[in-house]
């Protein structure tokens, strides 16, 4: 167990956090069971938060920045904690995200990690390794909140069809999964397209693929494998998948047809009276 006292604040963002929680709630002269009493959270989570054993959430952030007066750091820290908690060789990644006005990803067989719910990001992460789930969900749909800033990328997504026959977490976390994809309809910066079956044989046969595309500097085109992920800007790779994603996109159903789809497979593949 890591006792308080000697908790690094610089060995990693999740430390940093748990210093200044604990830095704050002493200035502010309140023991861990009346700070969690002023934000209705235990004092015990309040102490393993503070020795780094458990994550932060939002919800806890903005009610301990309120009730220490923080000005709003620990909500600040929070993006960089979940961020600490990727896989190492992931966290290229969610910085390309968070830093991308353009993202266009074509994902043969799952939806992308920036449209997936809780419980499917649960299922998906769960499917090897059920360490640390919790905590390895909350990063993931941190990534999301980049589709909430005030001038957030354009997001372009093509889904083969596979992934919404894809049992991923059972019926109902599917239903609300498909759910979830129809409640982007009509936003301006997020667009999804279904890549049919009959469409056969296609230019994203040799698997799924990303392209990130940044104001001012090169187009990066990221691929992945298991457990690692190789994310290039070589001019000819980019140009050959930007080329290949431009054919998806012709093949693919228009975005009104691939909602119809997404709508058809929740309401009789994962229909409520059949759950």
């Amino acid at each position: 167990m890591v006792h308080i006292n000697i908790l690094d604040p610089s060995a990693s963002p999740l430390d940093y956090y748990g210093y200044e929680l604990r830095r704050y709630r002493e200035a502010g002269g309140l023991t861990q069971k009346q700070l969690g009493a002023v934000i209705a959270y235990t004092g015990s989570l309040i102490g393993q938060i503070e020795t780094a054993r458990k994550l932060p959430t939002s919800d806890f952030s903005e009610r301990a920045d309120a009730a220490l007066g923080t000005g709003g750091l620990l909500s600040r820290l929070l993006p960089l904690v979940l961020r600490s908690q990727l896989p190492a060789w992931f966290q290229r990644v969610a910085e390309l995200e968070s830093r991308a006005t353009a993202i266009c990803t074509f994902q043969a067989h799952m939806v992308h990690g920036l449209l997936q719910t809780r419980t499917y990001a649960r299922a998906v992460l769960g499917a090897m390794d059920g360490s640390n789930l919790d905590g390895r969900t909350a990063a993931r749909l941190a990534r999301q909140r980049i589709l909430d800033k005030a001038r957030p990328p354009g997001l372009w997504t093509i889904l083969g069809e596979s992934a919404l026959l894809q049992q991923i977490g059972g019926p109902v976390v599917m239903r609300e999964q498909l759910a979830h994809l129809l409640s982007f309809a009509g936003t301006p910066h997020v667009n999804i397209q279904v890549l049919p079956h009959d469409a056969g044989a296609h230019a994203g046969l040799q698997g799924s693929f990303n392209l990130y595309r940044f104001a001012g500097s090169a187009t990066i085109l990221y691929t992945e494998g298991y457990g690692m992920g190789h994310p290039t800007a070589d001019p000819e790779n980019v140009r050959d998948c930007s080329l290949r994603y431009d054919h998806l996109r012709a093949a693919a159903l228009s975005l009104r047809d691939s909602a119809e789809l997404i709508r058809q497979v929740m309401e009789e593949r994962y229909a409520e009276r059949q759950l």
